[in-house]
């Protein structure tokens, strides 16, 4: 299981809770466990997310590796400009 800490608004989609646990080894993985287990987030995971995995942002590296004591947070999708 993976420990993975819901920043911001992003809160209200997963029941209010700020770290929830899914099993995953992957990104893609992770995505589709936490719109398995908290189907409101669905639409906000279908609009884009980023994923910081031990201090690196991912955006749609689905396959990038997740290991179990990896420092995983779900943030809004962060754009530049």
């Amino acid at each position: 299981m993976v420990q993975v800490k819901i920043w911001g608004s992003l809160a209200a989609f997963a029941d209010d809770q700020s770290q929830v646990e899914i099993e995953a080894k992957n990104l893609r993985e992770l995505l589709d466990g936490l719109a398995a287990a908290y189907p409101a987030m669905r639409p906000q995971l279908d609009r884009g997310v980023s994923v910081s995995i031990d201090g690196r942002i991912y955006n749609d590296s689905w396959f990038t590796p997740i290991r179990e004591d990896s420092e995983v947070v779900l943030l809004a999708r962060l754009k530049g400009g």
